[in-house]
């Protein structure tokens, strides 16, 4: 399966709005698990039936739904009726290969982003689609497989450290989605120490790795660049809204997630260039390798034309050659060879091909 899509077959002619999941299962069964909390209080609890979760959104408390697993349509159904999520964005939930986009909905909000990891001994890129959803009190997120990106929220939560606590549904969507940018700058900043090191490479060897290496970098770059680049029109979008799902104080937070998602825009193109000039400083490099043999060979061949045209003279099998019946000829023959190599060397040297 090509690496920057997946397969649509199963979709094929199904009308809009149709849940069929795409992509790869990654859990036997989904999980479901409940953050809800106010300034003073905290629960944590597991989800075994939808029917739990209905009577959150009449509460005045923040509610974080999680689904882990987003492989069975009939549970995202099931959730999409308690919190009135549109089916088309329902559809964009269970589709693992779909664009980073921002949906704004009547009575709700979708993010849809993917969570990058990075495998640094393989030089591999690997990611699982995040949807988050944000509604009035409540906000859902929808992962591929069970996974640790957010346990630095939940520790927040848990600790009630800084403003989450006291803040509402908004500002949990704002730090989710923080986690998951300064995520991108931690794997773009990760690939980049290797490819500062794979420079250094460059201007002393060249072999076969390099080149493939290279390539690896540009392929993984561009994968990054596929799923990291929308993001930033995906923030942009949510700060034009004028949904009542975002609080002001909240939104100048998300000049500074602007801001993030472009650096890390940058530091992908600014990769991606190192990575452009390292192939050609490579390539220039092999060409000057060869060219330096060629060089060599063709100053060999310069000294031997004119010695071998002597040779090939005295070596034709003619009777009357004068210089054969001499009798210092062939010390002569030797004296001409000396002198003519000697000369084309001071020559050679002096226009510095040697």
């Amino acid at each position: 399966m090509a690496r920057f899509s997946k397969d649509r077959k199963i979709s094929k002619g199904l009308p809009p709005g149709s849940l069929t999941f795409i992509g790869n299962k990654k859990m036997e069964s989904s999980q479901l698990t409940l953050m809800d909390y106010d300034h003073e209080n905290l629960t944590e609890t597991h989800i075994s039936d939808i029917e739990e979760i209905k009577h959150l959104k009449a509460l005045p408390t923040v509610s974080w739904i999680n689904v882990y697993g987003i492989h069975d349509p009939e549970i995202i159904q099931k959730i999409g009726d308690v919190f009135d999520i549109p089916p088309l964005l329902l559809e964009d939930i269970l589709n693992t290969d779909q664009r980073p986009k921002f949906e704004e909905g009547e009575k709700n909000l979708g993010f849809i982003l993917k969570v990058i990891n990075y495998d640094a001994a393989n030089t591999k890129i690997q990611s699982d689609q995040i949807s988050i959803l944000l509604g009035e009190n409540y906000v859902l997120s929808f992962q591929e497989q069970k996974a640790n990106f957010f346990d630095p929220v939940r520790d927040r939560i848990r600790n009630s450290r800084g403003l989450v606590r006291s803040s509402g549904a908004d500002y949990l969507v704002y730090i989710l989605l923080d986690t998951i940018i300064d995520n991108y700058l931690d794997v773009i900043a990760s690939i980049g120490e290797q490819i500062e090191e794979l420079g250094k490479k460059i201007l002393t060897e060249s072999n076969n790795l390099i080149t493939t290496d290279l390539y690896n970098f540009k392929i993984e770059f561009s994968f990054l660049r596929k799923n990291v680049r929308p993001v930033k029109e995906m923030i942009l979008l949510w700060l034009k809204s004028d949904t009542l799902l975002l609080n002001k104080k909240t939104k100048t937070y998300l000049h500074d997630l602007a801001d993030l998602i472009t650096q890390a825009e940058e530091s992908i193109e600014i990769y991606s260039n190192l990575l452009v000039d390292g192939l050609n400083i490579h390539n220039t490099n092999i060409n000057n390798r060869a060219n330096e043999i060629m060089k060599v060979l063709t100053v060999f061949a310069a000294f031997f034309i004119p010695l071998t045209f002597l040779a090939g003279v005295y070596g034709m099998n003619f009777k009357y050659v004068p210089e054969l019946e001499f009798k210092y000829s062939y010390p002569i023959f030797w004296g001409v060879v000396l002198i003519v190599g000697v000369t084309l060397f001071l020559y050679f040297k002096r226009k510095k091909w040697l």
